[in-house]
């Protein structure tokens, strides 16, 4: 089966211009060719500087989960009490 995504982690790219001008060049070279390009691990200034380009919409950056969102997708518990044991 082909891929149909690349996913580019770019947690040590620059948040400047000329990553900015590389990440949509990849984007369109990426959909011409029929593929889904997904920015992981991006920095919030990169990913304020893509939004502030307008390029949110176009440069699909993966969302870094917070602790506490995995926490309660797995069904775990912050805080609470341990029933008491059995007496036997």
């Amino acid at each position: 089966m082909a891929p149909t995504s690349i996913v580019l982690d770019v947690g040590p790219a620059a948040a400047d211009v000329e990553t900015l001008d590389a990440l949509a060049r990849l984007q369109l070279a990426a959909r011409r060719a029929g593929l889904e390009l997904r920015l992981r691990h991006a920095s919030p200034e990169l990913t304020d500087l893509i939004a502030f380009a307008g390029l949110d919409a176009v440069l699909r950056v993966e969302v870094r989960r917070q602790t506490e969102e995995r926490e309660e997708r797995l069904g775990l518990e912050e805080e609470g009490q341990l029933p008491d044991p059995p007496v036997a």
